[in-house]
């Protein structure tokens, strides 16, 4: 399935992930590698154009990685970009109605905590952060942060709403 949004203007959304050590997955292959064969804890994000929740979800979730403790796996997926990708991550959630953006922290496959759109819209990019490091220490063993200090206050938040991307084309 071609993706919704030309993939040149979302980069800025899934670089802002990335440049704190987050793994953009575009393939079912490579999400079953992560959740199903790796052990211990894997943090998905499902990434999304959503101005609002999206805004305040990847802004949080760096914050949130710059803890003492972190996931073991750092993954990302974004709807509406790498459908196939992201409807695998959500098919390891069945209880789980699909939403984007979304936060799951997963052990050995299985999710034990999420953050779904509804949860984040009413949460600020700190929230979102504190709520995750206390699932990370819960949880978690991996110490932090994911990348230097220097490094995550470099990074650059997109501030894009989804309304003002154009339909891909290509």
């Amino acid at each position: 399935m071609p993706p919704l949004y030309d993939p040149q203007q979302v980069r800025p959304m899934w670089e802002e992930l990335a440049n704190v050590g987050v793994r953009p997955l575009t393939t079912p292959e490579e999400v079953d590698d992560v959740l199903e064969q790796a052990e211990g804890t894997a943090l998905c994000v499902i990434n999304s154009v959503c101005g609002c929740a999206a805004g305040n979800a990847r802004p949080g979730v760096c914050l949130a990685l710059q803890s003492d403790i972190i996931p073991d796996s750092l993954i990302t997926v974004f709807a509406g970009m790498d459908s196939e990708a992201t409807a695998r991550v959500r098919a390891y959630m069945p209880d789980i109605a699909p939403s984007s953006p979304c936060i799951a922290l997963f052990k050995n496959g299985k999710p034990l905590h999420v953050l779904e759109r509804r949860h984040i819209e009413g949460m600020t990019a700190v929230e979102i952060a504190n709520q995750l490091q206390e699932v990370f220490r819960a949880h978690c063993t991996r110490p932090g942060p994911s990348v230097p200090r220097e490094v995550f206050e470099a990074n650059d938040p997109a501030r894009v709403c989804g309304s003002t991307l154009s339909p891909f084309g290509g």
